[in-house]
């Protein structure tokens, strides 16, 4: 077994060939917040997820008849795997949001978006690959007369592969597997609940919000992002370091006004800036008190030349943004996006 392990501030990141070839893990520390995302209905809805692989979890998890099978373990699985990145590669050659090996893709992987083509790229792909691996791993977890959860048993054949489950009569002691065995199964309740954005009506605020919210979960990237969707970031000043790192130079996703930017894109093109964007939509302004979906919230160290953040009002108080290096595109409570005493106003595009 190959295990290298890389830190950097709080992020940790672990990549493992694993006992047969089966999969390369990216693994992360539980870091970053869940939130609430677009759809989902009763208990089996998500919180936490982007809505390319909301559906998808929630379609693996039916077509199991494995009751261990969730869609909050499949989204957590996801979560520690890629942060549901489906670019995401590791150096030994995993690829996409459920890191397949090429071999263990050829067993599991097939074209369930009907595209075309199976790929571990697609999110519908690889999230169905990897419901269906989990679900054959959980049936044999169940039959195998080995001590402790199934689900545990899965994640740690999923991890370091079945072989080395037979091999240890449970969970093998490998470090790495025993962390992302423990961290899944703890972060599972970030995801479970329905979490549902009900984003009603239709207008340019409704259809932007709709748009933005497909990007939930998308990493911040300081600088990345624009009209076409998300990129790779930069470092500037003090913009795109963590701990002192730089981070978005290496960061595929959206800041605050580029996420804006995307959301309005292209019936109402707005400049690239959050301050930009204040000066183009100032005009408009809205009371806090009559915000609707779509509106624009600005917070600011001082007069309108200091803005610093831009967010969209997602209703019921809360706010869709891209808050900040190292977290995600979230929603989260206006009272809570940004400090309440930087809040600037809003406009109405």
């Amino acid at each position: 077994m190959k295990v290298l392990v890389r830190a950097a501030a709080a992020v940790v990141v672990a990549f493992t060939l694993t006992v047969v070839g089966l999969v390369a893990m990216v693994l992360f520390t539980d870091d970053a917040e869940a939130v609430e995302v677009s759809g989902g209905d009763g208990a089996g809805g998500l919180k936490g997820v982007p809505e390319e692989f909301r559906t998808w979890i929630l379609k693996a998890a039916e077509e199991c008849e494995q009751p261990e099978l969730t869609p909050a373990l499949l989204a957590a699985q996801l979560y520690q795997e890629s942060r549901f990145e489906t670019r995401a590669r590791s150096h030994v050659g995993a690829r996409g949001a459920a890191q397949f090996m090429p071999g263990t893709w050829a067993t599991w992987g097939r074209d369930s978006d009907g595209n075309g083509e199976a790929s571990p790229w697609d999110a519908g792909d690889a999230v169905m690959a990897q419901g269906r691996m989990m679900c054959s791993l959980i049936k044999q977890a169940k039959s195998s007369g080995y001590g402790g959860d199934a689900r545990s048993l899965a994640l740690a054949g999923y991890n370091a592969g079945w072989g080395a489950v037979e091999k240890y009569r449970g969970i093998p002691t490998y470090a790495e597997t025993q962390n992302y065995v423990k961290i899944i199964l703890s972060t599972m309740k970030r995801f479970e609940g329905p979490g549902r954005l009900r984003i009603e009506g239709s207008g340019s605020g409704p259809d932007a919000l709709r748009k933005a919210a497909g990007r939930l979960g998308t990493p911040y990237a300081y600088g990345g992002g624009g009209p076409q969707g998300p990129s790779r970031g930069f470092c500037s000043g003090g913009g795109g370091y963590r701990g002192g790192t730089c981070v978005a130079d290496d960061t595929v996703g959206f800041d605050c006004s580029s996420l804006v930017q995307y959301a309005y894109w292209p019936d109402l093109k707005l400049p690239r800036t959050a301050a930009a964007q204040y000066g183009a939509t100032s005009d408009r302004a809205v009371s806090r008190r009559k915000l609707k979906p779509g509106d624009l919230l600005f917070w600011s160290h001082g007069g309108s030349g200091a803005i610093y953040h831009v967010a969209m009002y997602a209703g019921d108080g809360n706010v869709l943004h891209a808050p900040r290096t190292g977290k995600t595109v979230e929603l989260v409570p206006l009272t809570t996006a940004m400090p309440d005493t930087d809040y600037y106003g809003a406009t109405r595009p």
